[in-house]
């Protein structure tokens, strides 16, 4: 090697400690219109021109909230990305389903999403039926070029024969066509480290909820926690920036910022998320 090679050799060395220590940054971040649902229906455009100042670039929006905000919503940049569903569309109001995937293909959502399961039907065999019932509803949402999701919350984690609920769900739908929205804070309220669920299910979810919860809290199969227990997203227990690493290895493309319930005025808690996950290198 000669004298200049081992020159720019020695020199690129030097510059690899400083490479590490940079590290990635989230592009674009969006939030859960159902952290904003006490103010949202009141001022609509006045809310969402708020959220879309501090920063925020996209949004999910709550099916019922839709044709309250959507006039509102369109003078804004904020790019509609995933709409709730009611649950219930999935198994006994399925009559409406292909309506609704049309509203959501028409506003240009790309993601539609089963939010929760009622209480009475997390069982075994009720969520062996709405898996089923997912993947029809997933092959009717990919014909219109639209991906559905499943949001987790605590109780899916309960163990049952050797794995959990999750497990039993999501063996029961195909990837292709029933994908994941994870929740990390409900994933560690159940005891369960979140990077785990990323690392196992990497190349199935999308999308991510970024939230944080108190110390102390779980672990436990259900969401009856206090209202002091939501907390934002770099205020918590969870290690957020471990959480991005794994959620950027897992082909997470979309992220949004959701605080069920907020110690004061809501836009407050999503400016301060905000900011510290603008600022935060992983």
């Amino acid at each position: 090697m000669s004298l200049i090679s081992r020159r720019r050799f020695a020199a690129a060395a030097a510059l690899l400690p400083a490479l590490r220590l940079q590290g990635a940054r989230l592009e674009r971040i969006g939030a859960q219109l159902y952290t904003l649902r006490t103010v949202l229906p009141q001022k609509p455009l006045e809310t969402l021109r708020a959220l879309e100042q501090i920063g925020y670039a996209e949004v999910e929006v709550v099916g019922g909230d839709l044709p309250k905000i959507w006039d509102a919503l369109k003078q804004t940049r904020l790019k509609p990305v995933g709409l709730h569903f009611d649950a219930m569309i999935f198994t006994r109001d399925a009559a409406k389903l292909d309506g609704a995937l049309d509203e959501a293909r028409e506003k240009g959502f790309g993601y539609v999403l089963c939010p929760w399961v009622p209480p009475d039907q997390r069982t075994p065999e009720a969520m062996q039926r709405l898996g089923a019932a997912l993947n029809e509803a997933g092959r009717k949402a990919r014909a219109r070029g639209l991906t559905l999701c499943y949001h987790n919350h605590a109780f899916e984690f309960a163990p049952m024969n050797g794995g959990t609920m999750f497990d039993r769900l999501l063996s029961e739908t195909d990837p292709q066509l029933v994908q994941i929205e994870f929740d990390m804070m409900w994933s560690q309220v159940a005891g369960v480290d979140p990077v785990s669920v990323l690392e196992k299910y990497k190349g199935r979810v999308p999308l991510i909820h970024l939230k944080n919860v108190k110390d102390g809290v779980g672990p436990q199969f259900n969401e009856k926690v206090g209202r002091d227990a939501f907390k934002e997203v770099g205020a918590g227990v969870i290690d957020v920036a471990r959480v991005l690493r794994a959620a950027a290895a897992a082909g997470v493309k979309h992220y949004f910022v959701e605080q069920d319930q907020t110690p004061g005025e809501p836009l407050d808690s999503l400016r301060e998320s905000f900011e510290y996950l603008r600022r935060l290198e992983y």
